[in-house]
């Protein structure tokens, strides 16, 4: 992902003050602000929780980000990512799951790369889409992206996991695993995001980016000290939508006390007209000092993190299912 400038919410002169403790800050969005494209069919209004939300496993999810990281630094191409994506395929081996190749021209030479889609079914043809990228950067010697990257990537196996266990009504769910989304050289639009520009061409050219009613992007959340930003490029809708969610689950503290534009795997589908959003903590350490490092470790990520980011999320899920139900009766 790529920092883009940042704005502080009330007059907050620094970074990093709040924190997990900090205080949520409801944030209206003017509709003037949304294209068309980006409007939410409903206006917004979603009905109370009718169920109970699911939780995730937040211990599995970690023990997941562990796994993962075991295997050291894994860029596209090296025999570590490759037994990362062994490993992907044996924990979605059960699941509905497609690998997307392709070749990528990179400022080092082309690479083989795969997106792992594991689709699980709901009961309309809408589809909400919740993604990772599983690759490490290459240009940082021993980088083992325990929170960028990992931290995501085994989130989404938590949420297979959850997937799988429950019956799903409203859009289908696709977990997307991406390939090559950090930069080989200087992070640009052509070095850059290469799994999801890949897939949300393809998906534009055969009509599945018309399906889909969200894209919800995961990225770097596993930090002990959460505080997710507030990405100023995702659609405005979708992102009260996720405050939302976190406000049903007492969790809003943990959201938007910071805003910050943000280019990462969403940037591809928000240009191809999906309505998304990106779900980060891009502040990692004091001034995101570990961002990048060989500092980025599993001892600097906590299971509250994975668990806070990952009930919102399936609480997302849930305010788009009603959406839907309530698009389908008007």
């Amino acid at each position: 992902m790529r920092f883009q400038g940042q704005l502080l919410l009330g007059g907050l002169l620094g970074i990093g003050a709040l924190g997990c403790n900090g205080v949520g800050v409801d944030l209206p969005i003017s509709a003037k602000q949304q294209s068309a494209s980006q409007q939410s069919p409903s206006q917004n209004t979603v009905a109370p929780a009718a169920t109970e939300p699911w939780r995730i496993d937040s211990a599995r999810a970690m023990k997941y980000l562990r796994e993962l990281v075991a295997f050291g630094p894994r860029p596209p191409g090296t025999p570590a990512q490759a037994k990362q994506q062994a490993y992907l395929r044996d924990k979605l081996k059960s699941d509905n799951l497609e690998e997307d190749k392709f070749k990528a021209t990179t400022p080092v030479g082309d690479f083989e790369m795969t997106n792992f889609i594991a689709k699980f079914p709901g009961t309309t043809n809408d589809v909400i889409v919740i993604g990772s990228h599983y690759d490490t950067l290459s240009s940082v010697k021993n980088f083992v992206g325990a929170n960028d990257g990992a931290s995501s990537t085994g989130l989404l196996l938590e949420l297979a996991d959850q997937l799988r266990a429950h019956r799903h009504t409203g859009p289908a769910v696709w977990l997307v695993f991406f390939d090559g989304e950090e930069a080989f050289k200087t992070w640009t639009d052509t070095d850059s995001v290469y799994g999801s520009r890949h897939l949300a061409a393809k998906w534009k050219q055969d009509g599945t980016a018309k399906r889909i009613k969200a894209f919800i992007l995961a990225d770097m959340i596993g930090d002990a000290d959460l505080n997710i930003d507030r990405d100023t490029a995702s659609t405005p809708w979708l992102s009260d939508l996720v405050y939302k969610a976190a406000t049903n689950l007492s969790r809003k503290s943990y959201f938007y006390n910071r805003q910050q534009p943000v280019g990462d795997d969403t940037t591809p589908f928000l240009a191809a007209g999906v309505p998304s959003v990106d779900i980060i903590d891009f502040d990692y350490g004091y001034n995101n000092v570990f961002w990048h490092t060989p500092q980025d470790t599993v001892d600097k990520l906590s299971p509250n993190s994975l668990q806070v980011v990952g009930d919102v999320i399936l609480e997302t899920v849930r305010l788009l299912g009603v959406e839907t139900s309530k698009e389908k009766k008007q």
